[in-house]
């Protein structure tokens, strides 16, 4: 706000708006009280409110005023009429915008009193995020917290101008919808006028927006609430917030040249200034160079192939992980050759909670001396064209997995990430911005004995993989992307499919049987039989955006009122029981 003067309001400015420029002026403010100082002679109030802080001075001539000022306390609300002056010579404060002056006050009023804080209302403080988010009308009061609700106003309102500039229209879709087959984490809300059935929460609004491209729409964006019952995680809560956008005629370069320019716009309302276009991998790549689909590129250690290299030495292990079509796969670790054996204990115990059954280490000596269980099945030049494939030298230590792909990418995946933190490669300040694309269609379920769909199954597959959708479904390609940034998923996307035919193909390979397609994506399947566009889309995740751009560790810092881990609102105690007669009015019984 540039107006210093609060509009529609019962007072005339904002506490942090006033400067010198306004000595002289009458004022009317309110706010909390920050602080109280009694110096002899005068008292000194810091007043606060959104905007910032000013500090009040009473005269003890001021006859019950004085007095009335000596009985307020941290957090009352309260009323000032008063005159700005300038500060005394030597008295201006340098560390608050309104530093220069104070307000002499000729009349104050409370408004409100109030009990002790369970914790101070002080950024410098630390407080337990479960007293933190019980309380979490006075933790929004602290400037810190309140700073990073802001920052998502401005995120949103930069998305929305580029949007609107570039004809999109935003349009709500339902809260109450259906579940679907691949439902399973679905919210369920039962139904009082149809005893037995219930709607769904939307997980996302999928289906709505494709069907708004049938309708004719051409560009479509909402700011979307989604629901998923799932365990939760610092980046994960129950329900999140995503701007979701869809566009006619377009195909996947469009899209991801839109998406570039968004994301311009949003970082450069914060100042920041993104260089465009962004880096591409495909999935094949990313999760081969960097044991992840969602890679953090702020720094190195790789994941390089040294299979073609062991490959027939001797050494049985990784001969017969290779003969099973396995990988064996290394990174280095760079000036960690003096790791001890307790150190290295704990990196192997770390690559085993993802499946690794062990990992061979090389240490390489400042000497040049190698140190490794494994060097006695190797010839020295075979030891020497590993080393020099992993780029490593002295001091460098190489740590190696053999084991099934997924694995292999997997665990040394997650070893790449702790490395890094530990030895401090990280640049906390850098923004930097990945596109995986070229996904795979689909996955197999070794429990469920079933194909799975990778992303949805609404994404379309490329051109070239459309004819061996049966034949060979593995190896199908989808136009399917993800934005990635810093190491975590921002959102992602892809070209849907328009054709009907080719989406009752992709139902039938996803074992969904012709009476469940028309039973849950009936209203879709036909709105496909009447002309539907070419179109795509994408969601950029609204709360994970402004986590790291205000450089947060959980979303639950950008979030007004979250949920803990355990899905709980310290808040308001949700989830909690309901009474008998609202379950008899649903028809539902617990047991």
């Amino acid at each position: 706000m540039t107006d210093k003067r609060i509009s529609y309001s019962k007072r005339s400015h904002g506490c942090g708006l006033l400067s010198r420029g306004d000595a002289g002026k009458k004022v009317e403010l309110s706010g909390w009280v920050n602080s109280r100082r009694d110096h002899g002679g005068l008292i000194f109030i810091d007043l606060r409110d959104r905007h910032g802080l000013v500090q009040v001075v009473i005269n003890p001539d001021g006859g019950g005023l004085f007095e009335l000022a000596g009985s307020l306390r941290d957090e009352f609300v309260v009323k000032v009429t008063g005159s700005v002056s300038l500060r005394p010579e030597g008295t201006a404060n340098p560390n608050i915008k309104t530093g220069e002056i104070e307000v002499i006050a000729e009349d104050i009023i409370i408004l409100s009193s109030s009990k002790t804080p369970p914790f101070e209302i002080n950024d410098d403080i630390p407080i337990d995020e479960n007293l933190k988010l019980k309380h979490r009308y006075l933790d929004l009061r602290r400037k810190g917290t309140f700073k990073s609700f802001n920052l998502r106003h401005e995120v949103c309102q930069a998305a929305r101008d580029f949007l609107n500039e570039h004809g999109f229209i935003e349009t709500e879709t339902p809260f109450l919808t259906k579940s679907t087959p691949e439902g399973a984490r679905d919210y369920l809300v039962p139904s009082r006028v149809h005893p037995g059935h219930f709607y769904a929460l939307p997980q996302s609004p999928q289906l709505f927006k494709q069907i708004l491209m049938v309708a004719g729409f051409d560009r479509y964006y909402q700011f979307a609430r989604c629901f998923r019952d799932e365990d939760l995680r610092a980046d994960r809560q129950p329900e999140h917030t995503q701007i979701d956008m869809e566009m006619s005629f377009v195909d996947q370069e469009s899209i991801l040249a839109m998406a570039e320019d968004l994301m311009k716009r949003i970082f450069a309302s914060q100042g920041v200034e993104l260089t465009t276009p962004f880096k591409r991998l495909t999935y094949a790549e990313a999760v081969g160079r960097y044991g992840s689909d969602k890679p953090d590129l702020r720094f190195g250690l790789e994941l390089v192939d040294i299979g073609r290299i062991v490959k027939g030495s001797g050494f049985k292990v990784f001969d017969s992980v290779l003969e099973a079509g396995g990988e064996v796969k290394g990174i280095r670790a760079p000036g960690c050759a003096d790791f001890s054996r307790g150190k290295i204990e704990e990196l192997t115990k770390a690559a085993s909670i993802y499946g690794a059954k062990g990992l061979a280490t090389i240490q390489i000596l400042e000497d040049s001396q190698i140190k490794s269980p494994i060097a006695k099945f190797f010839s020295p030049e075979t030891i020497t064209q590993l080393i020099r494939e992993l780029s490593a030298g002295p001091g460098d230590l190489i740590l190696i997995v053999a084991d099934k792909p997924s694995i292999v990418s997997e665990s040394l995946g997650h070893l790449r990430l702790r490395l890094a933190d530990e030895l401090g490669l990280i640049d906390e300040e850098e923004y930097n911005f990945l596109w995986v694309v070229d996904f795979p269609m689909f996955e197999y379920d070794e429990e469920e004995k079933r194909y799975k769909a990778h992303h949805h199954p609404f994404t379309s597959p490329k051109e070239d993989s459309i004819a061996r959708l049966e034949m060979d479904p593995i190896s199908a390609v989808a136009w399917a992307y993800d934005l990635v940034l810093n190491g975590t998923e921002l959102g992602g996307g892809s070209i849907r499919i328009h054709d009907q035919d080719v989406q009752r193909r992709v139902f039938n390979l996803l074992g969904i049987a012709d009476e469940d397609i028309e039973a849950k994506f009936g209203f879709l399947v036909e709105a496909l039989k009447y002309g539907a566009p070419p179109h795509g889309g994408m969601a950029i995740g609204l709360d994970r955006l402004v986590m790291l751009i205000a450089k947060k560790e959980s979303i639950r810092d950008v979030i007004a009122f979250p949920k803990t881990q355990a899905a709980v609102c310290p808040l308001t105690g949700a989830p909690d029981e309901v009474d008998e007669k609202q379950l008899k009015d649903l028809g539902i019984k617990l047991k």
